[in-house]
């Protein structure tokens, strides 16, 4: 998910040779946080090949948008909580962050309102998207720029949905946020979690999660809420309601489900939860507040697997995407988008097909700190609790561990060593649904610069919670 470390602005920008409208509302968050990364091209391939035509970056890598340009894809990219003091105190700051991040390719993030932040951003956050804004119109792109201010579901509370009010300290800054948001023409963006719900609370019934109808529906007045996500949509849009903008059109700017590294977070979990979010979304049955809505742009949590992201709060946070870290569907997903089923990434660079293991004839008492070692660096997160490797045995997650960290030094022979204890092997090891991987080669920078492209629509996002775990 977006993560609990740092907040962001953040741009949705249209990079393409014409003014395109997309006939479906599905993008996807395409995370950078990975031990090996694919190359940019190799992603933007990717995205083109499965007709996603909406994508969410975290940062403005000027090599990933390079790679942007010209494809026809709306993105959105950051701007980190760090850099809100500075932006909110100067218009040159701004003025200069444009030139460089906007302007520049004729085009960073997140949440900053999130209560573990007890408040430490909240009075930079209107008067840097202030700052922004008029430093866009000396661009001369207030026309193609809009701000927007996305939210984690911590910021807004209820018991039912018909309830829903922001926290107490927000309701002020959010009301001139959404002024502001209101009077220039953007949405609302917010990011909805049933997993965390579920994954937070023992007594959360686990059907209501998903969209195949619940036993615990919750009944508020003359509606009825089958599915977490349509009772915490309603929420935002009775929270929005009492401040006066109940009509605000809202964009879910992240919404998925992980595939690994706890209880409920696995491949068939994940698959009924993203494709049941996609048939809701497509089907477009609107919400019992909203029954006639437009379809809603939705942007799933994500792509990629990230293996190099803060474990906080879980394991989990290094497996939500709906490819593996290399480009690999890891389950049949229709996307709604013309493709029935995902297809892979071309092209991949892989290292050879080699794994260190367990020697099987050491004695490997003694193995504890070479563990320690090799999980402290590699990603050992499949083996905790609920994951798909948790169950392969003590050699097994031994081997693992090894592996994952000579995948990691590039297959370096001295790194599957262990003082004797590790081996390489040409036989695949992987157990069920337990893979052990094999890295890709290093990326190198994105592959050629697409000058034909023209800025139609750019979207900065100033996020109204905080998030922990930075993507």
């Amino acid at each position: 998910m977006s993560g609990y470390k740092t907040a962001f602005f953040e741009l949705l920008i249209l990079l393409s040779g014409c003014f395109l409208v997309a006939e479906s509302a599905i993008g996807v968050n395409w995370g950078t946080v990975s031990f090996r990364k694919l190359k940019p091209s190799t992603v933007v391939d990717l995205l083109k090949d499965n007709k996603i035509e909406k994508v969410k970056l975290f940062d403005t890598d000027p090599d990933v948008l390079t790679s942007l340009m010209g494809s026809g894809i709306q993105v959105m990219v950051g701007i980190p909580n760090e850099m809100l003091p500075t932006l909110s105190s100067s218009t040159s700051i701004s003025d200069l962050w444009v030139n460089q991040n906007v302007s520049r390719y004729l085009v960073k993030g997140n949440e900053p309102f999130l209560s573990s932040y007890s408040g430490q951003f909240q009075s930079y956050v209107l008067p840097a998207l202030q700052n922004i804004q008029q430093s866009l119109s000396k661009a001369n792109l207030a026309s193609y720029v809009k701000l927007v201010v996305p939210c984690n579901a911590d910021a807004y509370q209820a018991d039912l949905p018909s309830q829903g009010t922001f926290r107490p300290e927000l309701t002020d800054i959010i009301t001139q946020l959404v002024s502001f948001l209101n009077s220039n023409g953007s949405p609302f963006v917010v990011n909805i979690y049933p997993f965390l719900s579920l994954y937070g609370s023992k007594d959360f019934p686990q059907d209501y999660a998903f969209f195949g109808g619940s036993t615990h529906a919750v009944t508020d007045g003359p509606n009825v809420y089958y599915n977490a996500f349509d009772g915490n949509f309603d929420t935002l849009v009775s929270a929005l309601t009492k401040i006066g903008y109940g009509q605000m059109p809202i964009v879910i700017g992240e919404v998925g489900w992980p595939t690994d590294g706890a209880m409920s977070a696995n491949l068939s979990a994940a698959r009924a939860f993203n494709q049941g979010l996609v048939n809701h979304v497509v089907r477009n049955p609107g919400t019992p507040l909203r029954p006639n809505s437009p379809p809603m742009d939705v942007y799933l949590f994500g792509l990629l697997d990230e293996g190099a992201k803060s474990e906080l709060p879980g394991n989990f946070e290094r497996h939500w995407g709906i490819f593996s870290f290399d480009g690999q569907p890891k389950y049949s997903l229709d996307l709604g988008l013309g493709n029935k089923f995902l297809k892979k990434a071309k092209n991949v660079e892989y290292l050879p097909s080699r794994w260190c293991v367990a020697d099987p004839t050491k004695d490997l008492s003694n193995v504890a700190n070479h563990l320690r070692v090799a999980c402290s660096v590699a990603d050992c997160s499949t083996l905790s609790y609920g994951g798909s490797c948790n169950e392969i045995g003590e050699k097994g997650n031994i081997s693992y561990a090894f592996n994952s960290y000579y995948q990691l030094q590039n297959q370096n022979e001295q790194s599957c060593d262990f003082d004797g204890l590790g081996m390489v092997t040409f036989l695949d090891p992987s157990i069920g649904d337990c893979r052990f991987l094999v890295g890709v080669s290093d990326t190198g920078s994105s592959s050629g610069f697409r000058p034909c492209f023209r800025w139609n629509i750019i979207w900065i996002m100033i996020v109204c919670s905080i998030w922990v775990i930075l993507m």
